[in-house]
């Protein structure tokens, strides 16, 4: 399926999804809501895909929402705006509800809802030349797209509040070090690293990795005796799975395994 404002291609068992509006430096546009929600939905159908990448075309990750458009969907009374917002939210958040995994790739200006974006992801790798900001309050705003929500479980509340509040950017090896990004590489090798990352995740058992996202989430506001059945639970079912059977016989056997997903 063609888009106009995004990039989706398949490589071996990997989904490449840009967003491809550089000449607006990547800005969320209405029409990019409902292609990328049309995306995450092909993603989701496709059994052979096993991690999904999100990137940004061009020097640079995402300049946040568009602001024209953004200053549109306020500007009607709040009845009407607030259904129009979260619907917008939700189609870039769609992200969320994939099972398999995913790793937002950033560079340049990460900056607002295009920060959020890349927060919705479960990882980020960044270039070393990355700035990211949550800059709402900048423009006398609130932060949106489920910002306040991941923030802080990547980097604690009085470090999400500091960025918030101040709504500075920060750079790539501050943003590695507060835990908002899992690596940071310089940008002539960003492309390669990456693929080789979300490679390494694909060539893994997909069941036991879907399952794995899904305990990690889960876990995150459960008790202990929750926690220990979903494992359970997990884990029996992936010794009942070809791909267990494999990696056991490739480990004697001391061959890398082959696992199908099955």
């Amino acid at each position: 399926m063609q888009f106009a404002t995004l990039l989706l291609e398949k490589k071996e068992h990997m989904a490449i999804l840009t967003l491809d509006q550089p000449r607006i430096i990547n800005a969320l546009t209405p029409q990019m809501a409902v292609e990328f929600a049309e995306a995450a939905a092909m993603v989701q159908k496709d059994p052979d895909i096993r991690v999904l990448i999100v990137t940004g075309q061009g020097k640079s990750f995402c300049s946040g929402g568009d602001l024209r458009d953004t200053f549109e969907m306020f500007n009607r009374p709040s009845a009407q705006a607030q259904p129009t917002v979260i619907n917008f939210y939700k189609s870039f958040l769609s992200l969320s509800s994939l099972e398999i995994p995913t790793v937002a790739v950033i560079k340049g200006h990460t900056i607002g809802a295009g920060l959020c974006l890349a927060m919705a992801c479960d990882m980020r790798i960044a270039s070393s030349d990355t700035r990211m900001s949550m800059s709402f309050i900048k423009i006398g705003i609130h932060p949106g797209m489920g910002g306040t929500y991941t923030l802080p479980r990547l980097v604690g509340t009085a470090k999400a509040l500091e960025l918030c509040l101040l709504g500075e950017p920060i750079s790539a090896d501050e943003a590695l070090r507060i835990g908002l990004l899992n690596h940071v590489v310089p940008p002539e090798k960003l492309q390669d690293f990456s693929l080789d990352f979300a490679r390494r995740i694909a060539n893994n058992p997909p069941i036991a990795a879907r399952l794995i996202k899904r305990s990690i989430y889960r876990n995150l506001d459960a008790d202990l005796d929750s926690a220990l059945a979903l494992e359970s639970f997990s884990q029996i079912l992936c010794a009942s799975t070809a791909d267990m059977k494999e990696g056991v016989a490739a480990a004697r056997e001391k061959r890398p395994p082959i696992f199908k997903g099955c």
